[in-house]
């Protein structure tokens, strides 16, 4: 069998989760830059990989895949990899973490999104941070509420991590990034720090995936 292929930017938060999910599933690929800043997402190539020109894209079993979410699914589906609970009612909890960020928080916060808005506004630095901040802050206090709940242990759900610690860790760092005040939230603070252990979630990180 032909080893994974992975169409990946390193600061991308969507790639950063496909990224964990493999290393958990202990999944071999090969990791191929698609340069966001040099606009390799919009050329015809990764067209042909993504019409919607965003990244990841898995290429894996004979297929491309496209959309984190779906990919990380394809995983759990086909590897055995236990990201999602057995019981209907615990993995309708998950996915609702995992998709109050990846639905809520990043599409609103996508760089294309974003500079749009500031060509509409003709706002500067100033603007974009503070819609950075706004959007994740909110977002993530509402996770924060979401977490005050019996199923949340060590992890979002329970003592072993998922699906929705796969979506926080990144949207963590692109918090960190633009500012965002995370001192209120003991809930995250806990879960990233036990997601911080393990080596599937450190090996991902984009400090790691620079390449």
């Amino acid at each position: 069998m032909d080893t994974p292929v992975l169409y990946d930017y390193w600061r991308s938060t969507a790639s950063y989760r496909v990224r964990i999910a493999l290393n958990l599933a202990g999944i071999d690929y090969t990791p191929v830059v698609v340069n966001l800043l040099d606009g390799e997402h919009r050329g015809d190539a990764h067209l042909a990989r993504n019409p919607q020109g965003l990244v990841p894209a898995l290429e894996i079993d004979g297929l491309m895949l496209t959309q984190s979410l779906a990919i990380i699914e394809y995983l759990v589906e086909t590897r055995g990899v236990s990201l999602l609970p057995d019981d209907a009612a615990d993995r309708a909890r998950v996915r609702a973490l995992a998709h109050s960020i990846a639905m809520d928080i990043h599409p609103v916060c996508n760089l294309n999104v974003v500079a749009h808005v500031m060509e509409l506004t003709g706002g500067g630095d100033a603007v974009r941070l503070a819609w950075m901040q706004k959007f994740i802050g909110q977002g993530l206090a509402a996770f924060e509420k979401m977490l005050d709940h019996p199923s949340t242990g060590a992890f979002c759900h329970g003592d072993t991590p998922g699906l929705a610690d796969i979506c926080l860790i990144p949207q963590l760092f692109n918090a960190d990034r633009w500012g965002v005040d995370l001192s209120g939230f003991k809930r995250i603070t806990a879960i990233r720090a036990a997601c911080d252990q393990l080596p599937g979630f450190a090996n991902a990180h984009p400090d790691k995936n620079n390449f």
